[in-house]
């Protein structure tokens, strides 16, 4: 089991096992509610679990995605798209110790702030 946290640890969560490597998103969205560009992995609900949760909130940040995040500390954590209820995505940065995941793909390159460059070897995509 893998476990995470937000910043004060309000919100604490484990999880079995990532169903994909750390995709990260530049889009819009992703840099507002972040500060930067998003890194996440995305798991299976059936394989998460929520340890302590008396901070977070959800906020439905499109018609058909919402984020959880810490209302105490404001650590932005969680990602879930309402058409894949089954699966959530896990901020790959509130992951406790060595993750042992990858960056599998950037997306929504098209968007990414004017500030940072691209590196490494993963495929970049201009969308999803």
């Amino acid at each position: 089991m893998k476990t995470g946290q937000c910043l004060c640890g309000g919100v604490k969560y484990s999880y079995a096992k990532a169903e994909r490597g750390s995709v990260a998103c530049h889009c819009e969205q992703c840099r507002k509610t972040s500060g930067h560009y998003v890194s996440a992995i995305r798991v299976l609900v059936e394989d998460w679990t929520l340890e302590s949760d008396d901070t977070l909130t959800w906020y439905q940040s499109s018609p058909t995605a919402r984020r959880g995040f810490c209302t105490t500390c404001g650590s932005s954590l969680f990602w879930a798209d309402d058409n894949t209820p089954d699966r959530v995505s896990i901020m790959s940065g509130t992951i406790d110790g060595a993750t042992g995941i990858t960056t599998e793909k950037h997306i929504f390159v098209a968007n990414k702030g004017d500030y940072y460059d691209i590196a490494g070897d993963a495929p970049q995509y201009e969308t999803k």
